[in-house]
């Protein structure tokens, strides 16, 4: 017992005499600043006065170009317009393509606008805003052809000409589904309904929201099931990829557009 004692005095001794020679305790070491964030296009845009909007001005209701004219209009339009004068800048719109879209983006525009989809590929290039629609690929014919074309299986068969425009989800989702139909391509989205009417073509498969409109210009054709289209898919804003403080600026923009009213009044003359 008196053997443990003298240890257990020892060990004690042993600890004040460490905890007196030891200095002040030590500071920890400053965290590192944070890198400074690389700036984003939001304050170049403000800086310049100016945004650049690519659309394709082929794509009623969303977007159109008279070229005779240089007049655009469309829903995307005039929310393009609403954009720039919520940053307090000078809208600049620059006619694009489908197939051309993700090489503008950043090169000749800063975002782009015009009923565009939501897609897995132009996702791995780009950013998109919060979607603001709803939609889905279906068919547009003449009003006597609707119960011919309402499933794939009856449209995918020999004889049957399914009109597309190049370069798009339109072209993508024919490509993927029409193995023995005859896809015909046509270079301008603008006149591509008249392909059906003229009878060169029996049908094309497009986004709903675009059947809709098309069979109000055009009586003789009709939407078929455009509120159960063939897909599901979405229109949203593109945007540069990893500029995220500019996608946070738009979707706040676009947020506020989609509950007070903004969207609804450019919208409704156009959709109903």
């Amino acid at each position: 017992m008196v053997t443990a004692r003298i240890v257990a005095g020892a060990l004690v001794a042993l600890a004040l005499a460490a905890g007196c020679s030891a200095g002040p305790a030590t500071e920890p070491a400053p965290a590192e600043a944070p890198a400074p964030t690389a700036g984003s296009l939001l304050d170049e845009v403000r800086a310049k006065g100016e945004i650049r909007v690519c659309s394709t001005g082929d794509y009623r209701p969303f977007t159109y170009l008279d070229k005779a004219t240089g007049t655009w209009e469309g829903i995307d339009i005039d929310m393009a317009g609403d954009l720039a004068a919520k940053l307090g800048v000078r809208l600049t719109l620059v006619e694009t393509t489908w197939g051309t879209l993700l090489d503008d983006l950043g090169r000749t525009c800063d975002i782009a606008m015009g009923g565009i989809s939501v897609t897995t590929d132009r996702a791995q290039r780009a950013f998109y805003s919060d979607p603001y629609l709803v939609d889905g690929k279906t068919p547009i014919t003449r009003c006597e052809n609707v119960d011919r074309f309402q499933t794939l299986e009856q449209i995918d068969q020999p004889g049957v000409r399914a009109v597309v425009n190049p370069g798009g989800t339109n072209e993508s989702f024919v490509e993927a589904n029409l193995d023995r139909a005859e896809i015909v391509r046509h270079p301008d989205n603008n006149t591509i309904f008249e392909e059906i009417l003229a009878g060169r073509a029996d049908l094309m498969i497009t986004d709903a929201t675009e059947t809709r409109w098309q069979q109000q210009q055009h009586p003789e054709l009709c939407a078929v099931h455009p509120e159960a289209p063939f897909t599901f898919s979405e229109k949203a804003y593109l945007l540069p990829r990893g500029d995220v403080v500019l996608q946070e600026w738009v979707n706040t923009w676009l947020r506020i557009a989609r509950n007070d009213g903004t969207y609804d009044r450019f919208a409704r003359p156009r959709l109903g």
